[in-house]
């Protein structure tokens, strides 16, 4: 079964994100931050690329499949059944299509061992738990499994 990981490195240092990675055999990171910034030291965009390059690691930022502004204010203040609702509606409207193609990617093999990777270390209250949901309904095979808990 074709397994597609989620992290989220609230409570991870990036030595620590790294290393729970690579127990997994994870190969390539998505980052689905919609603005790939951090105040934690090697969690910005082009840091953590390199740091997880030098591991083994690809790095790939889909702004795409991030939480707009609009949308995750109810993430952040715990109205997570209505911004799970409005993600997913407008993940589905602006990237069908890419969620089509990275669906068909990891079903079929073709893709390395990926992970997913937000901010919060809870999935449930995350917005990354949507985009593996709508990947596991167009390619029922995908087996999500939650790391860094």
């Amino acid at each position: 079964m074709p397994t597609l990981f989620t992290i989220g490195y609230e409570d991870l240092p990036p030595a620590q994100l790294v290393a729970e990675l690579q127990a997994a055999g994870v190969r390539r990171l998505i980052d689905v931050r919609f603005r790939p910034q951090s105040r934690r030291a090697g969690m910005s965009k082009t840091r953590l690329g390199e740091f997880l390059f030098a591991h083994g690691i690809t790095y790939e930022h889909r702004r795409s499949l991030g939480t707009p502004p609009e949308i995750r204010g109810d993430f952040k203040t715990g109205a997570i059944a209505r911004g799970r609702a409005q993600f997913a509606a407008y993940v589905e409207q602006t990237a069908s299509a890419e969620l089509d193609a990275l669906a068909d990617e990891i079903a079929s093999g073709d893709a390395p061992p990926t992970a997913l990777m937000c901010l919060e270390a809870d999935p449930a209250t995350c917005h990354r738990r949507v985009v593996a949901e709508a990947l596991v309904e167009r390619r029922p095979e995908i087996v999500v499994e939650d790391l860094g808990l």
